[in-house]
């Protein structure tokens, strides 16, 4: 039952993440708003890739995060962060069906440098590691879409260039 609900959040905040990320401009890929911040293109790509996660958590106990050897995912155009986006969206989706609630309710741990740097059941390392995650840096998104005078669309209702 515990699938159902992440499926129906999922599908959900899927695609109110596709919105934004189809109004990425690829001509801005390389902007970013301070020197500190991601790039535009690079904030888009981590968007399409968070979803990803899910056959990782659901599918091993144990997560080694290697940083030296972790190379994120960088699309390099705008059709490529597109089919990225969709094919992990479908991934996940297929990944969640059929889960028992006794495999989302068991731990699970992410270890960095061979240290736990995450553990906690996988149904909280889904909603706060990967939805929340998602919806943080969407968010961030939508800011770098205003900051380039690129429409943003509604996310949870209207926004100043839509009202639905």
């Amino acid at each position: 039952m515990m699938a159902v609900s992440i499926l129906g959040e999922l599908e959900h905040e899927a695609a109110i993440t596709r919105k934004l990320l189809e109004r990425a401009p690829e001509d801005r890929f390389d902007w970013k708003p301070h020197e500190k911040s991601m790039t535009l293109g690079r904030l888009a790509s981590h968007c399409a890739e968070t979803l990803k996660w899910l056959d990782v958590i659901v599918n091993q106990e144990v997560f080694e995060m290697d940083p030296g050897s972790y190379t994120p995912f960088q699309a390099g155009s705008h059709s490529e962060l597109m089919e990225a986006f969709d094919a992990n969206v479908e991934s996940a989706k297929e990944v969640m069906h059929n889960q028992s609630d006794e495999n989302l309710l068991a731990n699970w741990k992410m270890k960095t440098g061979g240290q736990v740097t995450l553990e906690m059941p996988r149904i909280g390392v889904i909603r706060g590691f990967v939805l929340n995650h998602l919806v943080h840096h969407r968010g961030q998104l939508s800011v770098y879409l205003r900051l380039n005078d690129v429409p943003v669309p509604s996310i949870y209702g209207p926004s100043a260039d839509e009202t639905g």
